[in-house]
């Protein structure tokens, strides 16, 4: 049972919030899109250097066993923006044209106007709120930014945009305007330029919470002539072409953190790190010694690069090798924040309202933990219990083990933590813990809305199906 079932969140919270003389910290999130377990220099790349995330990284603490809530963009965005798991609330499928074909309620595309995000739950604690970059939550109405806890909004709606954007041929917009400008003429970049501007010179009374959310190094695959010429010598015109969008994400990366630096806002900014889901078959991603990629429930769809820095507060250059999910960023900012949750809303439905008590008796309101005092060695982690479903496919992870249900081959038992490959099979020499994971599985998606909002196109029920038996752990891309 997740440790934050009934009053435990609450309690939590309010027991380890910060001394009421300590300043309210800013909270940066940085989040990359279908970017590589094994694309920094830090988890194992020899060919692409990324000298400011591993700065960051080192910095803080890197958990090397980081999971989110989904292996595909727009539900593992929909369970990190409101720390539950998407499945609660029907959010399974990802959100693209092909969902628009297959729903039965297009106007229920998106996230559901019931479930609150860490926008709307920061704005309540005082804070200035942000997002620049790719949201893939719905585009208008009741959907849009705007009316889901962020005062500024810069950026795209959808799932993927064109790095070399012009006036005349683009979707991206500022607070409901469309663009017509541009301060660079890559993504990217301007991307940062937005987020140096509005976070400003730190004059401000009132702390901010910006979610930059960065597309790259999703595709479309397209990145500058300088960045390429540094990657000359790999062979692989599409490795090469990530090589150099992920060196513009590191460099402008480096770019906010040297702003936040000067202006003297760094030393009081907790920031975060981590990519939307694993590295996707499309891009050329690495997912180093974890086997399978975007769309599978294998380690490198759902196991990312993760790590959190806070001068001060949480150690530097450490690692924490257990379990930890992008679920528990909203209870760690609203703990730095010193701020309680807003009571949640009440499904509209009869049968929602059903499906949202029960799952909330079984596993409470929300599905994280507080990192902060376990990222500081102050207290020891809970065992962990997370669950994904997709696309035919469920697994649950449970302290050292994680079972894996497919709807065409048998399930499997692994020991994620000392096989990141999941290349031995558990299943016949540890019946016990089988049976144990198979039947809480079962039991989670009992919980669940008997039909999800929307489901994804069959074409990639096949393709995540292949990555069980073609991505095996490999080397770096040459």
């Amino acid at each position: 049972m997740s440790p934050f079932s009934k009053a435990g969140f609450l309690v939590l919270i309010v027991a380890l919030a910060l001394p009421a003389s300590a300043k309210t910290p800013n909270i940066l999130f940085i989040l990359a899109d279908d970017m590589g377990y094994g694309d920094m220099g830090l988890t194992g790349s020899r060919t692409i250097k990324t000298p400011n995330l591993d700065a960051l990284a080192r910095s803080g603490v890197f958990c090397t066993q980081g999971y989110v809530p989904s292996a595909v963009c727009s539900p593992s965005r929909a369970g990190i923006l409101t720390g539950r798991d998407p499945r609660r609330f029907g959010y399974e499928g990802n959100l693209n044209d092909a969902a628009e074909n297959y729903a039965t309620r297009p106007e229920l595309l998106g996230l559901p106007p019931g479930e609150l995000t860490l926008g709307d739950h920061l704005r309540a604690a005082g804070y200035r709120t942000g997002l620049i970059g790719k949201w893939h939550l719905g585009a208008g109405g009741a959907f849009h930014p705007n009316q889901r806890g962020f005062d500024h909004f810069c950026g795209m709606l959808n799932g993927s945009h064109s790095y070399f954007p012009t006036a005349e041929k683009n979707h991206l917009e500022r607070n409901g305007k469309p663009l017509t400008e541009f301060s660079s003429p890559y993504l990217t970049s301007f991307f940062t330029d937005e987020a140096l501007d509005w976070t400003g010179s730190g004059d401000s009374d009132s702390p901010w919470f910006l979610f930059l959310s960065y597309n790259a190094p999703h595709t479309p695959m397209e990145a500058t002539k300088e960045d390429l010429a540094l990657y000359s010598d790999i062979k692989s015109g599409k490795r090469r072409t990530y090589a150099a969008m992920m060196h513009s994400l590191d460099q402008n990366i480096g770019r906010l953190i040297t702003h936040l630096n000067d202006t003297r806002q760094l030393e009081n900014t907790l920031i975060a790190f981590l990519s939307d889901n694993g590295g996707a078959t499309t891009n050329a991603s690495w997912n180093g010694r974890l086997s399978g990629a975007k769309g599978s429930l294998r380690e490198g769809g759902v196991r990312v690069p993760f790590f959190l820095s806070w001068p001060g507060t949480l150690p530097q250059g450490n690692t924490y090798p257990q379990p930890v999910s992008a679920l528990d960023l909203l209870p760690t900012f609203l703990a730095a924040a010193g701020a309680d949750p807003l009571p949640q809303r009440q499904p509209l439905s009869h049968e929602d309202r059903k499906n949202h008590q029960r799952m909330t008796e079984t596993y409470g309101a929300y599905d994280g933990i507080n990192l902060l005092p376990v990222l500081a060695g102050r207290e020891t982690a809970p065992e962990r219990l997370l669950f994904w479903r997709l696309q035919g496919q469920a697994a649950v992870l449970k302290g050292d083990h994680k079972l894996i249900a497919l709807s065409h081959r048998p399930a499997q038992l692994f020991r994620p933590a000392t096989d990141p490959g999941e290349q031995s099979d558990l299943s016949a020499s540890q019946a016990e813990t089988f049976r144990t994971l198979f039947t809480e599985l079962g039991n989670w998606q009992s919980t669940l809305p008997t039909v999800p909002l929307w489901d994804s196109s069959p074409y990639w029920w096949g393709d995540s199906a292949q990555i069980y038996d073609t991505w095996a752990p490999r080397s770096e891309p040459e």
